[in-house]
């Protein structure tokens, strides 16, 4: 009998070595060897996963944001008694990558983010992502002006536009030393703080 195979597991599993290899050389030192190599799979079954590189890394970076989107959801739901507000600040935080556990994901999701500039797959796919957290900050930002007492009414979109530009900026500030990561957060929840008064 042949032996099944893992098809998603595998392609995950690149993904993953794609991430490792972006971290200590960039984009550019991300070869279909050296993957095979840290994937501990041979060049062909990397080439059945994947046909191009280009569809390889476009597959490693929507599988950074869901990663990123998992521990979103995993942290709003350990808290689900919280308000609008208190979760978009728990959202906000976790994008932002400001943790140090969570520097090496930085790096590469900004590695990416620079190689998007001259690919338009890798574009197509951070536009996608941004489409769909931008649609959730709208959502929570509207219904946080809702339960603020009082507060001047916002343009949700114009907000969420900002503070999803903050989340990035901070996390290069952060990366490249000018931000310590309590200064960049300490950043991020007075911008959020300032956003009802």
């Amino acid at each position: 009998m042949p032996r099944q195979v893992d098809h998603v597991g595998r392609r995950r599993l690149i993904a993953e070595a794609v991430c490792q290899l972006a971290d200590e050389r960039g984009l550019e030192g991300v070869t279909l060897r050296d993957v095979a190599a840290r994937a501990q799979v041979s060049m062909g079954a990397v080439q059945r996963c994947f046909r191009t590189k280009e569809e390889m890394l476009v597959f490693a970076l929507g599988h950074i944001g869901e990663r990123i989107g998992e521990r979103v959801q995993a942290r709003l739901v350990r808290s689900p008694a919280q308000s609008a507000g208190t979760a978009l600040g728990h959202a906000a935080t976790e994008i932002s990558l400001l943790r140090e556990e969570h520097r090496a994901e930085a790096r590469v999701w900004l590695a990416f983010v620079a190689q998007a500039a001259v690919s338009e797959a890798l574009a197509r796919t951070l536009k996608v992502n941004y489409a769909a957290l931008q649609e959730a900050f709208t959502r929570l930002i509207s219904e946080a002006g809702e339960d603020a007492d009082g507060a001047v009414p916002l343009d949700p979109q114009r907000e969420t536009r900002t503070l999803l530009a903050l989340a990035d900026g901070l996390t290069v500030h952060v990366l490249i030393g000018h931000l310590t990561p309590r200064e960049a957060h300490d950043v991020l929840h007075a911008h959020l703080a300032g956003l009802w008064e």
